[in-house]
């Protein structure tokens, strides 16, 4: 998170390897590869890099070669790659593409643009704002056939393989990036749909933080498996904890807001009920932790609750008195409040209710009182 940024994209993956691994990919990625392995530079990696290249944008499939091969002039005069990033190519310029690369030795690649629909079109008016360039679209009132020199975009090095593309250091101005950065976080707090959101968060880290991969590995499927659960829990609440901040660990945050309860005013015997009944589940969460470590429940909350540090807990591992914070014991404080909340909700919701369905109590088997008794059977 400290290489990519709060808004930068985390992702956790399978590895190939025993060791775990982080690779950072500092700029945008497109999750689109090359078009044709003809367009192939490094027969080792299968991998076309291109240094310095200009860049076309087409939101629409491109058909007319004669356009194409002008707009490749355009490169070739200025001896720089360019690199086409369209819907698609059809079989005529593609053909002419992979020909004038093997033959002429023109440093060409084509790459489909990613996503669908509006997506799609999101997506390529990102990447024509990072690297300087227009987006070439009929509702832009713009083709192929009038294309100059600066509506293209540029980088200072693409790397494209058969799976994506990674465009690095862009052309573009940094004020306008800025600027689309800003549009984008209005558009994830306005949003109410939740592709939407995430659609949103992922343009925006492409755009300003960049994407981190990390890679999980383990002797087996099972243990990878395992080590990649803890992974994805562990950024889920480091992700928390940087969205609204962290609290010490253990419930003890839980625990020391009872305090505030005994000073709040209750109309009626209603109410006051209402009010211990929280005190006693605010409560719950350390006097649980405790007692499954074989401590005396009861005794750690009475001395936690005498005292005014607001970080002192129980460390349940070494049966200790601690500050929390300092011994790395800590809670989100989205985790611990959502889960407030929710608690909340679902106790008012049974409290209103005139019945709750339950398993019942030890019957581990639904079907073991229908099973016919096989001995009492005649034959």
């Amino acid at each position: 998170m400290e290489k990519v940024g709060k808004e930068g994209v985390i992702t956790v993956a399978d590895g190939n390897t025993l060791d775990n691994e982080l690779e950072v990919v500092e700029g945008m990625k497109l999750t689109r590869g090359f078009i044709s392995p003809y367009f192939v530079t490094d027969a080792k990696t299968q991998k076309c890099e291109l240094e310095n290249p200009l860049i076309l944008i087409h939101e629409k499939k491109i058909s007319d070669m004669n356009s194409l091969v002008r707009i490749l002039e355009l490169a070739v005069k200025r001896s720089r790659p360019l690199l086409i990033v369209a819907e698609d190519v059809e079989s005529d310029p593609l053909t002419m593409l992979i020909i004038n690369k093997h033959r002429a030795g023109l440093k060409v690649c084509a790459v489909k643009a990613p996503g669908f629909g509006d997506n799609r079109r999101a997506n390529l008016e990102d990447l024509a704002i990072l690297t300087g360039g227009e987006v070439i679209s009929e509702e832009h009132g713009t083709s192929l056939s009038i294309v100059q020199i600066d509506m293209l975009g540029s980088a200072k090095r693409v790397t494209v393989s058969v799976d994506d593309t990674l465009i690095l250091h862009g052309g573009g101005d940094k004020k306008l990036i800025e600027e689309r950065c800003e549009q984008l976080r209005t558009a994830i707090e306005k949003s109410t749909a939740m592709f939407d959101k995430e659609k949103a968060q992922e343009r925006l880290s492409k755009l300003s933080g960049g994407v981190a991969v990390f890679k999980v590995g383990g002797a087996s499927e099972i243990e990878v498996g395992e080590r990649k659960d803890r992974v994805t829990d562990a950024l889920n609440a480091t992700r928390a904890a940087v969205e609204e901040g962290i609290v010490p660990g253990g419930g003890v945050a839980l625990l020391y807001a009872t305090r505030v309860l005994k000073d709040l005013q209750t109309a009626n015997e209603d109410q006051k009920r209402g009010v211990e009944i929280m005190e006693n589940a605010l409560k719950a969460p350390t006097f649980t932790i405790v007692s499954n470590a074989g401590a005396d429940g009861a005794l750690v909350l009475g001395k936690l609750l005498e005292q005014d540090d607001p970080n002192l807990g129980y460390d349940a591992a070494k049966g200790q008195y601690v500050n929390m914070v300092k011994a790395g014991i800590i809670d989100p404080v989205k985790v611990i409040r959502t889960a407030l909340l929710d608690a909340a909700s679902v106790s008012l919701l049974l409290t209103t209710t005139e019945a709750a369905i339950l398993d019942a109590q030890g019957e581990k088997n639904p079907l073991k009182n229908r099973m016919p008794n096989m001995d009492a059977m005649e034959y």
